[in-house]
């Protein structure tokens, strides 16, 4: 038996009060929609009633007549039926509905127990709205995904497993330096908790548990397309934050009063007809901010990342302490992108973690940290690295 009970590190100082009422919201329609419709029968002259048996009679399992179906049927089920989410009959606002219904105390306990491991993380990385609108929007994705494969079916679909997917795959991009704390149990031989990278595991829970069975085209209450969608919703919302420095595109820039007032000082040592780029370079070689500031801020992404891992650094450094925090972090990550064979990307990785470090960020400032201790070349840049690392507090509790 494999069980994820954790993972680490965590955020420090930071409750995740929205996963934490995802969580309850969907305990509290279990405990007071699902159970209790779930112990009462359905009445023989509700119209629905036949409209569930005639759309479930063609999904039955081989030798499994209507009749038998009649017996089982509770009023859950009728209310399953018409509230979650079925490819052949949309509704809107199923999309909504379908993802805090679930079909058993097991199917419930799985699911709160990914959102639990891996929900804070997301959050603090996303922020508390950032969160939420990407919880719902990447579980209505995975249900729109799971729809273009079962498009004339009335088979329901129900759960949160297609949001909680997508909050696994922001996790896989974003931290990808993570442990998770997995329960092994092999009676007698194995009877412990280990720590596995985070992105064997999940690696595991997309290709193994949901990939794989859904090539395979077996007959099976597992909505994994659902997943499948999910996990590769959160991947392209990770994509797209990291990209952006989790801002929006149009914030964080240069103001054009700076340009203006920086880019007269930048003409000021520079020849007039010296391309931008040049310009720049000589601006940061000489140690002008200023100059260089008002420089950058008239180039767009593609030149900028012409940059070399140090220039890049030292620009990025500057644009932080002017304000532009949100710019130095998408500089850092766009050189990270295009100098990805360079071997003096280390400083680049450190001001990353560090720059992480100072937003409150200590998961994210750890992933980056790491990964300068591990390519840097020089024992300064590994002890900075090294003593940014200690102001992490890993938290290593089971949760």
């Amino acid at each position: 038996m494999f069980l994820p009970t954790g993972d680490t590190p965590n955020p420090r100082d930071f409750t995740p009060w929205v996963n934490y009422g995802l969580i309850l919201v969907n305990i509290a329609v279990f405990v007071f929609v699902t159970l209790p419709l779930s112990t009462v029968g359905v009445d023989p002259r509700n119209p629905l009633l036949a409209e569930y048996i005639l759309s479930m009679a063609p999904d039955l399992p081989a030798g499994m007549i209507p009749a038998h179906l009649l017996q089982s049927i509770s009023a859950y089920d009728l209310y399953v039926f018409l509230h979650g989410f079925k490819p052949a009959a949309a509704q809107l606002s199923d999309l909504l509905y379908s993802m805090f219904l679930h079909g058993g105390f097991m199917h419930l306990f799985g699911n709160m127990l990914f959102l639990w491991i891996y929900g804070d993380n997301v959050e603090h990385r996303l922020g508390r709205c950032g969160y939420l609108l990407t919880y719902i929007g990447t579980g209505i994705v995975a249900t729109l995904f799971f729809a273009q494969f079962a498009r004339g079916s009335m088979t329901p679909l129900v759960g949160a497993s297609g949001a909680i997917s997508g909050v696994l795959g922001l996790y896989f991009l974003l931290f990808p330096r993570n442990r998770v704390k997995v329960f092994i149990f092999f009676f007698p031989l194995i009877f412990n908790v280990f720590l596995i990278p985070a992105r064997l595991v999940l690696g595991v829970y997309l290709i193994l548990d949901n990939i794989l069975p859904f090539v395979a085209g077996g007959h099976s209450n597992v909505a994994y397309g659902a997943h499948i969608g999910g996990f590769l919703a959160g991947l392209g919302v990770a994509w797209f934050g990291e990209q952006q420095a989790w801002q929006w595109p149009w914030t964080g820039r240069l103001s054009p009063s700076k340009r203006q007032a920086d880019s007269s000082s930048a003409g000021e040592q520079d020849a007039p007809d010296e391309p931008a780029p040049l310009r720049l370079r000589r601006a940061i070689r000489d140690r002008r901010s200023q100059a260089a500031l008002g420089i950058a801020a008239s180039l767009d992404a593609t030149e900028l990342a012409d940059l070399l891992p140090n220039e890049t650094v030292v620009l990025a450094e500057w644009m932080h302490e002017a304000g532009y925090s949100a710019a130095a972090g998408r500089l850092l990550r766009s050189c990270l992108s295009h100098q990805r064979g360079s071997k003096d990307l280390a400083p680049v990785h450190l001001q990353l973690g560090l720059l992480r470090l100072q937003q409150q960020q200590h998961a994210s400032a750890y992933q980056y940290l790491l990964d300068a201790v591990d390519q840097a070349r020089d024992p300064a840049t590994v002890a900075r690295a090294r003593v940014a690392l200690a102001e992490i507090s890993v938290h290593r509790r089971h949760r």
